[in-house]
């Protein structure tokens, strides 16, 4: 029998009747002959209740606090999953990120898998169970408990059907694929049937929800075709794969992200960013755009930084220490990026001119500009996003 892994987001398991429904269609995949390894996230909204049960006993809390409380949400769902499969007189069993052999980065809040040793997952497929696993965590060498940042259950499955060697990997969601935009932003978004990595990653990075980026960076390094589709059923479904065709100089998509924040040195040139590139560095802070603008000498210039507060719950603090130094940083906050994405985007300047003409059209300031052979990305504040993210998609996706 060969191996599916399927997986199965926050608002698939958001409760106790949709637990049941997944447990159904785990049995019906069982059914067909399949050995079957579940990855679940939390139920629902329960990571946000979890995050904000911790910030009223601290406004600062503690990294590590945090991945050994919101590593239950997980935990719970895989529980709950288990018995329902177990009633259903389906052998199941439920692992922890630990359990399974997630092994991960020393870093809390957003570590990164390094090695998967699934051999407590294998015993239990020779068993002919289904493995139901805990998404988003893992272990790092130090034993410590680790979370993979939000959405890092879609890593969890795709470095487990690597290590499994499974036939497919199934991403399930509330919605039938990927779309060329948010529907609930843009209706006239159309569901894409497949995509190339380097798309889905690069519109995973600029905000779209469907899929972790890092998750595809996986599936990208080790040629796993991803299957993307509703927990509902239908036939729908968005395929991210290798080697699909593309249509050179086109956006297949846009995708917009708020919540981000830009510091800005306000003098010091090189000197002042490698000071501030090491000391968020040692904070475990990754930044998602760089900027430099030099004056001629290294001792010149002007540097900024855009950092996500997604996986950051602790701004405060990381930021206040900066602002007291000599010279200090700026903090712009309410910022937000839209991003058009698609192979070729920037053979010319013709898409780059439509992106900046359609800023325009809204009176939006431009704080950012960044490009790459697959992206252009425009930083504005965050009250700008749904009107800019309609005419980026009017102008870029909609005119083919």
């Amino acid at each position: 029998m060969g191996i599916i892994v399927q997986k199965f987001g926050g608002s698939s398991v958001a409760d106790v009747e949709k637990i049941k429904r997944v447990a159904d269609r785990i049995a019906a995949t069982r059914g067909r002959g399949q050995q079957v390894v579940v990855v679940v996230s939390a139920m629902g909204d329960t990571t946000d209740e979890l995050l904000g049960l911790a910030r009223r006993v601290s406004d600062s809390p503690a990294r590590r606090e945090l991945d050994m409380l919101l590593s239950v949400g997980e935990r719970i769902t895989m529980a709950l999953l288990s018995m329902a499969l177990n009633a259903r007189d389906i052998p199941a069993v439920s692992f922890t990120g630990s359990q399974s052999g997630i092994m991960t980065t020393d870093s809390h809040n957003d570590a990164r898998i390094v090695e998967v040793r699934p051999f407590r997952v294998q015993d239990e497929l020779a068993r002919e169970r289904v493995v139901i696993v805990a998404g988003y965590q893992g272990v790092s060498y130090r034993r410590e408990v680790t979370t993979l940042g939000r959405g890092g259950s879609d890593t969890t499955a795709v470095a487990l059907a690597a290590a499994l060697d499974a036939e497919a990997c199934e991403i399930y969601s509330d919605v039938d694929g990927v779309y060329s935009a948010d529907p609930r932003v843009i209706p006239e978004a159309r569901r894409l049937s497949e995509l190339s990595y380097e798309e889905m990653q690069e519109l995973a990075e600029s905000g779209a929800k469907v899929l972790h980026a890092q998750a595809v960076e996986f599936a990208k390094e080790k040629g796993i075709a991803l299957y993307c589709r509703a927990t509902a059923g239908g036939e729908g479904e968005t395929v991210i794969r290798r080697g699909r065709p593309t249509r050179a100089g086109g956006a297949v998509g846009v995708a917009s992200e708020q919540g981000l924040v830009q510091l800005g040195t306000r003098s010091g040139g090189m000197e002042a960013l490698r000071e501030l590139l090491a000391y968020l560095e040692e904070r475990e802070v990754s930044g998602k755009e760089l900027q430099f603008r030099s004056q001629g000498e290294a001792s010149s210039g002007q540097a900024s930084v855009v950092l996500s507060r997604e996986n950051i719950h602790d701004l405060a603090s990381i930021v206040a220490p900066l602002e007291s130094r000599a010279g200090g940083v700026t903090r712009r906050e309410g910022v937000g990026a839209v991003s058009a994405i698609g192979s070729g985007i920037n053979a010319s300047f013709a898409n780059l001119r439509k992106a900046l003409d359609a800023a325009a059209a809204v009176e939006a300031a431009v704080l950012g500009i960044s490009t790459s052979s697959f992206r252009i990305s425009v930083l504005v504040e965050e009250k700008h996003l749904p009107e800019l993210t309609r005419r980026f998609h009017a102008a870029l996706v909609e005119k083919d």
